[in-house]
């Protein structure tokens, strides 16, 4: 692992192999490790550069108090392609980190060749961090399916799991958190240790922070990226959902579905999703 230095903080990245660069950018409860299967098959074609986001393992814990901001991870990431001379990129995120993606995508759309967007919580599409009645009442009324997906997530996992946080019940936290995201069947599969690299990377502040950055439909309509929107089989119906919503908006979007999967489908079905990101990279070669 090398460091490299964003907003007065450093970042442990490692790159592989040569060609066009290709970033990826994990998500919650996660760091650089979650993409251990990705890194042989991805370097055979692209520069291929993983690194851990900002108060992952390893770098430095959060300090006390302060915020967990989408924007700070955003602004690493640009910042990291920069200095990496790794424009454009073809970035591949997961859940928090397709997040990023996407807003980079919003906020400087020039650094990014390609996306491949794993289940972004692109929860702000529908409703605020902190949703009132009167939200998820339009939200019901409008997208129901949606609507009780939402309301799911919040009450299995994220409302119980912020309660956790403020008790300072890490433990607590990941188990609540990772049934509610991954579903107990596949929650219960993980191995001692992809427990322990959710143990190390889950941060009370990113539930108790400022939370989502907010984000509008017509920001996404104007993104001109190729992205391929990648669905685990057996996620939780609310990641269904967002990404249905997230097909309607993006105007360049492709998207696969990867079988006997859940939310970390690059680590639960690693062939069948290399295998997807492989043919959407290679036919984006090949048109252009």
């Amino acid at each position: 692992m090398t460091s490299i230095r964003t907003n007065n903080i450093s970042l442990e990245y490692s790159e592989y192999g040569n060609g066009e660069p290709l970033v990826l950018v994990h998500g919650s409860s996660s760091d650089y490790r979650t993409w251990q299967n990705q890194i042989n098959e991805f370097s055979n074609h692209f520069r291929t550069i993983s690194y851990s986001r900002r108060y992952h393992w390893p770098n430095e814990k959060i300090p006390e108090g302060a915020d967990y901001m989408m924007s700070e991870h955003v602004e690493d990431l640009e910042i990291l392609l920069q200095k990496l001379d790794a424009v454009p990129a073809h970035l591949i995120g997961h859940s928090y980190g397709a997040f990023l993606c996407l807003l980079l995508a919003i906020k400087n759309p020039s650094l990014i060749q390609t996306m491949v967007l794993a289940e972004p919580p692109v929860l702000t599409l529908f409703v605020s961090n902190t949703p009132k009645p009167l939200e998820l009442l339009s939200l019901f009324l409008r997208r129901p399916r949606t609507a009780i997906a939402i309301l799911k997530l919040g009450m299995k996992g994220i409302e119980p799991a912020k309660t956790a946080a403020k008790r300072g019940d890490i433990e607590e936290v990941s188990r609540l958190m990772g049934r509610a995201i991954l579903g107990d069947e596949f929650y219960n599969q993980l191995s001692e240790s992809r427990r322990e690299q959710v143990r190390v990377n889950t941060i009370k502040a990113e539930l108790l922070g400022s939370g989502f950055a907010p984000l509008g439909p017509e920001e996404l309509r104007e993104i001109e990226i190729p992205t391929l929107l990648v669905g685990g089989e057996k996620s939780p119906k609310v990641f269904h959902r967002l990404l249905d919503r997230l097909e309607e908006l993006l105007p360049h979007t492709n998207r696969v579905q990867i079988p006997n999967a859940s939310h970390i489908m690059h680590e639960d079905n690693t062939e069948a999703y290399n295998k997807d990101v492989m043919s959407f990279l290679a036919n984006y070669k090949q048109a252009v």
